[in-house]
């Protein structure tokens, strides 16, 4: 299983960045997905993650990024994006695809199996 994570990017602050993840060797309706950030010095944490599909494809999301993070996936392209709107300076960090055998979400790192490069957003003016 490989992931790959692109799309980061330099952005002012308020505005949005668009990240995708492609996957291979999984087929990614039939687990869950994730995306964890890691900003320097500081730990892994979680961001938002989507359901299988036998879970209703159900997303949640971080405290941090609710309102301005969505998680989505594209069954057709074996892909999951996360579409960042409003961003701020404190969500400079990278960003990190990851999926897990889970089938109904996840937000803990270590439920998840397999891990994209990760991928570098900077906020900042």
């Amino acid at each position: 299983v490989q992931l790959q994570a692109f799309g980061g990017g330099l952005v002012q602050p308020g505005g949005s960045l668009r990240l995708s993840c492609a996957v291979s060797g999984r087929t990614v309706s039939g687990y869950t997905m994730g995306w964890f950030r890691q900003a320097p010095g500081t730990e892994r944490e979680f961001v938002a993650t989507t359901a299988s599909r036998s879970s209703g494809y159900l997303s949640y999301y971080s405290d941090s990024v609710k309102g301005r993070f969505t998680i989505s996936r594209d069954n057709a392209k074996n892909t999951v994006a996360l579409q960042m709107n409003s961003l701020k300076a404190e969500d400079t960090a990278v960003y990190y695809c990851a999926t897990s055998k889970m089938r109904s979400g996840s937000d803990v790192a270590t439920q998840y199996d397999y891990w994209g490069q990760g991928t570098k957003v900077t906020v900042s003016s």
